[in-house]
């Protein structure tokens, strides 16, 4: 199972944003769109799986490429493919793979929260949203945080 995992989320023009996602064994660059609410999609996924879920994805419209995120859980163990589209609205078959990972329920929390963090931080909200050009993910991040503290707790009380 891979130990360690980066994502980073950076606005670099009005609509579009980079994000750079690696573990030990590969790393990819993916590009999304804000004509999809690419960050909350991604950070609800994620919650999602923190409370339980055993599927969910995520998809990052980059026009008219598409990244779909394709999350899978078992017990405390995450499976992630990434796929590239040539449209957004196709089946996963017409995906290619571009970068996949199995990893702790943890890292992955823990990976999403900090990118998220450090995005607020390095742009400020008003910053992020002039980048972006629509509001920073606060939302959506606050719930994932919450989420991430519960099941913490509850796998602490074991």
């Amino acid at each position: 199972m891979t130990v360690g995992m980066r994502i980073t989320w950076t606005p670099v023009a009005h609509g579009w944003a980079d994000c750079v996602v690696e573990d030990d064994r590969a790393k990819v660059e993916l590009t999304a769109s804000y004509i999809s609410a690419a960050p909350e999609e991604f950070l609800t996924a994620v919650a999602r799986l923190v409370a339980g879920e055993t599927e969910t994805r995520a998809q990052f419209e980059a026009e008219p490429t598409a990244y779909r995120w394709i999350f899978h859980r078992d017990g405390e163990d995450i499976w992630i493919r990434v796929l590239e589209l040539p449209d957004g609205r196709g089946h996963d078959t017409a995906g290619t793979g571009i970068w996949s990972s199995r990893l702790d329920i943890g890292v992955l929390a823990r990976t999403v929260i900090r990118c998220f963090d450090e995005v607020a931080w390095a742009h400020g909200e008003s910053g992020y949203r002039g980048k972006w050009g629509a509001d920073f993910p606060r939302t959506e991040l606050e719930a994932l945080r919450r989420l991430w503290r519960t099941h913490r707790h509850t796998q602490d009380t074991w």
